[in-house]
């Protein structure tokens, strides 16, 4: 007999889902898809042909980070992704409740339900993943100019985690679904789908908290200036931002369509009056869904943005970092080790019968100090807040002119200001006290590219000569005494092929280790492969977890007028039979939909546009400084999203006409 009734349950929970189809099959491939994308993003981090590459470490960081993102979201959208399938199946369970069947025999059935589309799911999603992990790996590689490699692996560790993973959200969920029912009387089940059909308050209170959120939230991404502050902000500022979001179409959608109420003349029209009435009433449920579309459109558009503009400005990027192909950089060199420095550089681009151009070279200074408007202190104790530290580096005037083929002439406590990052107000530099007197701002400035990728504020001051220089130090050194020797900076671009500049690098790095500098040679060409492997690496989780959202958006819009659909149905079959046409129904289906619908879309666009500040600072670290490419990227991400967005309301939409007609 217990064998006969664990196959009643197993066929029950089969029929069941084949009954509901329509809901649990986009479900499923959901399932499907983020379980596939998971393994893969897995499969990439512990991928032997990965570890050929010169920078692997960094490249396996960036893809364990995406893997990490995946699973995070996973949790949370298949968990919310149930809530719909409950809903739906709520009078289900409750008519068998009234029929006899007890709440354990229902979590039976739900149990076989679950178990079903966890094996479902997982065989096919790691058959699906294990298939295309080849493919996942040559798209990487041809994404970051990598050598493709021959062979198949199929990681132990990745199938591990991936079914840890999902067979733990399944589990999840199941407990959930069980404790929906025991906790809810029959009664209760049997009208579970008409839940919240009660007219909610317009609630003012979280309204209120949505503006003042979503306010600070713009104010931080409008007036953040430094990256360092930007990175520090931007987190908080999303968080602030999805609450507002959250609090407004909740709070604020009720309010605005009991303002639309009480006009009158656009309430009263047949167009109207069904769609606003109808979406009161159950606009609490709508309001949530709505949010999640808006969030999820924004970290879409977001990503893919951030994302192609710095894989498609990779030179501009090599170019900000590196001002010139080859450079060479030292601390505390000598006038006799500077010439011996000066002397290898040409007798190495001589030997690899290169030519230099466009020749920087300087002997600068560099302080550590805090930063209050215009005066410059140093933290002795080694404690530097992060939020005032800022890097002054000096020039003499006659270094200066080299360099930038000038011929300025400065007096004693006069400079030259060139701001890389940051604000200085006033005329005047004091440094603990002594001043100098800002003769002039300069536009440009040929900086050491290290210094395009520091968070803090950074300037670069020409002084008249390098007792000047020494006064600051002595300004901001607790002990009075020499300062040492200066710094050395020497960059030239070159002619000759990557190869020949891959080398030059290699024999400068040994001329300057001979001569017992403390410095490093570097060249755009050399760090081609890592800027690639980072960068590309980036791109493709943009890709990855771009495409996951976009999922996740069309399976929140679809369970969404599926949900509308058949909530409306009763009510536009009492309409016909009062006498509304057809083609009546499906113009107010028509201003139903759109009166929402777009909503999340044009939220979305208006908080792009006041995180774009924010952004294009936090690029400016990644040394992406182009921020006419950014904007181009984000306009044509959101026109493309647009487009799609507009695809999917129309087969939703005819998705929800059918239901209620």
């Amino acid at each position: 007999m217990s064998e006969m009734n664990r196959f009643f349950y197993l066929k029950l929970a089969v029929n069941n889902l084949k009954k509901n189809a329509q809901t649990y099959i986009p479900y499923l491939l959901t399932c499907i898809c983020t379980i596939m994308m998971f393994y893969n993003m897995r499969f990439l981090v512990v991928a032997k042909d990965i570890g050929n590459l010169s920078d692997s470490a960094s490249l396996r960081a960036v893809l364990s980070l995406g893997a990490g993102v995946i699973a995070v979201f996973s949790v949370i959208f298949l968990f919310y992704t149930n809530s719909f399938l409950i809903k739906r199946r709520k009078k289900e369970f409750g008519l068998f409740n009234i029929l006899g069947m007890e709440k354990k025999h229902i979590a039976k059935i739900m149990f076989w339900e679950t178990l079903f589309a966890a094996v479902i799911s997982l065989c096919v999603g790691l058959a699906a993943g294990i298939l295309f992990s080849k493919l996942m790996i040559l798209l990487l590689f041809k994404i970051i100019s990598f050598e493709v490699t021959f062979g198949f692996e199929i990681p132990i560790a990745a199938v591990i985690y991936t079914t840890v993973l999902f067979g733990g959200i399944f589990i999840l969920n199941l407990i959930n679904n069980i404790f929906q029912v025991f906790r809810s009387k029959p009664i209760e089940l049997l009208q579970g789908g008409n839940v919240g059909e009660k007219e909610p308050r317009a609630n003012w209170l979280i309204a209120i908290i949505g503006v003042v959120t979503l306010g600070i939230a713009y104010y931080i991404a409008l007036t953040t200036e430094s990256p360092l502050a930007a990175l520090q902000l931007f987190f908080v500022a999303v968080v602030l931002a999805m609450i507002g979001t959250h609090c407004l179409f909740n709070a604020g959608s009720i309010a605005l369509l009991k303002m639309l109420r009480k006009n009158n003349k656009y309430y009263y029209q047949l167009k109207h009056f069904i769609p606003v009435s109808g979406m009161i009433y159950r606009m609490k449920q709508n309001a949530t869904g709505l949010a999640n579309i808006c969030i999820l459109s924004t970290a879409v558009i977001v990503m893919l943005s951030t994302t192609v503009s710095m894989y498609i400005g990779m030179e501009d990027v090599l170019r900000t970092r590196y001002p010139r192909n080859i450079i060479v950089s030292a601390l505390n060199v000598s006038d006799e080790q500077a010439i011996k420095l000066d002397a290898a550089i040409e007798e190495q681009a001589k030997a690899a019968d290169i030519s230099q151009k466009d020749v920087i070279r300087y002997r600068p200074m560099s302080f550590t100090t805090l930063q209050n408007g215009a005066s410059f202190t140093a933290d002795h104790s080694g404690n530097y807040v992060f939020d005032n530290i800022a890097i002054v580096v000096c020039i003499t005037a006659d270094d200066y002119n080299k360099m930038e083929n000038k011929s300025v002439s400065l007096s004693s406590g006069e400079a030259l200001l060139y701001t890389l990052r940051g604000d200085l107000p006033g005329d005047t530099i004091s440094f603990n006290g002594f001043e100098l007197s800002i003769k002039d701002r300069l536009p440009t400035l040929e900086t050491e590219g290290r210094m395009s990728a520091m968070v803090n504020n950074s300037y670069y001051l020409i002084v008249d000569d390098f007792d000047t220089i020494q006064q600051i130090y002595n300004s901001l050194s607790a002990v009075q005494g020499d300062m040492g020797e200066l710094s050395y900076h020497y960059a030239f671009d070159v002619d000759g092929d990557r190869d020949a500049q891959i080398s030059l690098v290699s024999t400068l790095q040994k001329a300057v280790q001979e001569i017992k500098a403390d410095g490093y040679v570097e060249g755009a060409e050399s760090s081609r492969e890592s800027f690639y492997s980072l960068y590309g690496g980036l791109f493709f989780i943009g890709i990855f977890l771009g495409l996951l959202f976009i999922m996740a958006t069309v399976l929140i819009i679809y369970y969404k007028q599926i949900a509308e659909g058949y909530d409306d149905r009763e009510r536009f079959e009492i309409m016909q039979k009062v006498g509304m046409s057809r083609a009546e129904v499906k113009q107010a289906i028509k201003s139903q939909v759109l009166t929402v619908f777009f909503l999340p879309l044009v939220t979305a666009v208006i908080h792009i546009a006041f995180a774009f500040k924010v952004i294009t600072k936090m690029l400016e670290v990644l040394n992406l400084t182009n921020v006419q490419l950014y904007a181009g990227c984000t306009a044509v991400t959101i026109l493309v999203f647009a487009v799609f967005y507009v695809i999917v309301y129309a087969l939703t939409a005819r998705t929800y006409y059918h239901i209620v007609s």
